[in-house]
């Protein structure tokens, strides 16, 4: 198991965990990306954030969303959702995102069905999250669990594959590269 620690500021609150804390924990549990996702607050506090773990991490940062702060990390990670809000069209989106988010830098977007794993196959990206896997405490607007069916969509990408959503340390997959668990680290 190849583990993208998901540090969700929402879930960091909810825990009373400082970002210091859940950054050892992921160490600790040999994280070799961590993903800092923060929907709620302003980009100055998110700025800081990414600061502070880049003081004391040194495996790959990606911040979700944010992607006028890349400069801060080495990449960005894009929800469907969030792609839209800068081009209706998928394709645009992401070149667009492509043209800030450079070569040396890395980009992944949320996929939840086959049909949005071989519309990626398309996209300049570096890897694609892909779930739910099962229902999950820190996201209550999940309308697809893909459950068991999630490896053989997962076979159909051409980029690197993180399992997303309610994905425990002893789940077991062939064809997905890195297991995201946020909340299940800390609890």
């Amino acid at each position: 198991m190849r583990l993208y620690a998901l540090c969700d500021q929402e879930m960091l609150d909810y825990k009373n965990i400082s970002i210091e804390e859940f950054i050892e924990i992921a160490k600790q549990n040999f994280a070799e990306i961590i993903q800092y996702r923060n929907k709620t607050s302003d980009i100055s506090f998110i700025k800081q954030q990414l600061i502070k773990i880049r003081q004391t991490y040194d495996g790959f940062l990606i911040v979700n969303d944010a992607y006028e702060l890349v400069a801060f990390c080495d990449g960005v990670h894009m929800g469907q959702e969030d792609l839209k809000v800068i081009d209706s069209d998928i394709y645009k989106a992401v070149q667009i995102l492509r043209s800030i988010v450079t070569k040396d830098k890395i980009l992944g977007i949320s996929t939840h069905s086959e049909f949005e794993v071989l519309q990626a196959n398309e996209l300049d990206l570096n890897y694609i999250g892909l779930g739910a896997f099962r229902n999950t405490n820190t996201k209550t607007d999940i309308s697809i669990i893909l459950g068991d069916s999630l490896d053989k969509i997962a076979s159909k990408s051409k980029h690197r594959v993180a399992a997303i959503g309610g994905v425990k340390k002893d789940d077991m997959f062939e064809h997905v590269t890195y297991h995201v668990i946020g909340s299940g680290l800390v609890s």
